[in-house]
């Protein structure tokens, strides 16, 4: 484990408990985000065997609206003591939250940290809906008008640069999107547990924008999920195997946010330079990664990303992005094993955390063989993003 004056995470921090609600599709819940909110919590808790008294910190981001002093108050927190939001990124920040908490935790701010996300979107509307404002400011403001109004349309071109540039196939995205109906299948969780997808129905598919077919596209959910991370020394007084933090990086590529589509590193994913952060930190490579977890806004940012984590270069896209090689147990890199964005539920990412715990744990519905070393990949092509790599006691 890393030693006290070394600046990482490291083999500091342990997650000890995760919890989730039922997920539902979005206004669906019969449940008020806050209630949802302290559901999971609970839910991890007791996954943990604690008492929520326990908890002093809370994290979180995409400006989830439920207040950590009110959470302290409903759970009878005896203090709180450091609370963290990830600013902007929207689910870029899944895994920035998990670092954000794990780094109050090392430094001493706090003993016993909740990284959660709860959305209700029946309460409050749905998240990321186009703009009705009647003035427009930022990059909208050189997009509203000219009729890219959705992530979709803004994030279609940056794939299909991309796919252009190294000939990547259509074949490529469908294969993702694939795996992780695929994996849905195995997890009754799911919200699309029961109902698989053929390469016919994803090709006959309608387009959103292309390269983007429905399917490539995440769904919208309510629910909430919630883990619990202590100091690595405590890490075995809990009953699950521990999942120890190993890496975690948040940020951008230079001028990520220049406007009007001006970036330099325009066809990115924006792991350009966070994923070489997060390898640094972590000690380990890509090579050493058994499972990947990936967000999946559109399957072209999973694409990106996948490449920009060095797990195999542009030019050997179609070979790689094969179903077969990314079904878990026996696939070349596993990929979003309990369904992820598309098929499991879209919390923003943070389910992507905890199917990497459960896969550390060996406890996943579609679990990889090579499970020791697994990544996260947040939000690619918005900004900020982050990653997160978890690992096993034998790892450290």
């Amino acid at each position: 484990m890393a030693n006290g004056t070394e600046r990482t995470l490291r083999g500091r921090v342990a997650i000890v408990g995760i919890g989730e609600t039922a997920y539902y599709r979005h206004g669906q819940s019969p449940d008020a985000e806050f209630k949802l909110a302290l559901k999971s919590i609970l839910a991890a808790c007791e996954d943990a065997a604690i008492s929520p008294r326990d908890i002093d910190g809370f994290a979180s981001f995409s400006n989830d609206r439920n207040d950590p002093s009110r959470l302290a108050a409903a759970l009878g927190l005896k203090q709180l003591r450091s609370t963290t939001m990830q600013w902007g990124g929207g689910g870029g920040g899944n895994c920035a939250a998990i670092a954000n908490g794990a780094a109050a935790v090392a430094a001493g701010l706090s003993d016993c940290v909740v990284a959660f996300r709860a959305l209700a979107q029946g309460q409050f509307g749905r998240f990321g809906q186009a703009p009705t404002a009647p003035t427009i400011s930022g990059d909208m403001a050189w997009q509203a008008p000219y009729g890219v109004l959705s992530p979709g349309q803004k994030f279609a071109m940056k794939a299909r640069r991309f796919m252009h540039e190294h000939g990547v196939k259509q074949e490529a995205l469908r294969a993702i999107a694939m795996a992780s109906y695929a994996h849905a299948q195995r997890n009754p969780r799911a919200v699309m547990h029961g109902k698989p997808l053929t390469e016919s129905q994803y090709d006959d598919s309608r387009w959103i924008v292309e390269p983007f077919h429905l399917f490539d596209c995440c769904m919208e959910n309510d629910g909430a999920a919630a883990v619990i991370m202590v100091p690595a020394e405590r890490a075995k007084d809990f009953p699950n195997r521990p999942v120890y933090v190993l890496g975690a990086a948040t940020g951008s590529d230079e001028r990520v946010a220049a406007v009007p589509h001006n970036t330099p590193n325009y066809a990115s994913s924006s792991f350009a330079t966070v994923a070489p952060n997060l390898y640094r930190m972590a000690g380990v490579s890509p090579k050493d990664v058994g499972v990947v977890q990936s967000y999946e806004n559109f399957t072209g940012g999973v694409l990106m990303a996948l490449v920009e984590h060095g797990l195999f270069k542009p030019e050997e896209a179609n070979d790689f992005l094969k179903l077969e090689n990314l079904l878990a147990p026996g696939g070349r890199l596993p990929l979003n094993t309990s369904g992820g964005n598309l098929a499991e539920c879209y919390m923003h990412g943070f389910e992507l955390v905890l199917e990497a715990v459960r896969q550390v744990r060996g406890t996943s519905t579609a679990q990889a063989p090579r499970n020791d070393v697994a990544l996260v990949i947040g939000g690619p092509m918005v900004t900020p993003v982050s990653n997160l790599m978890l690992g096993s006691e034998a790892v450290l």
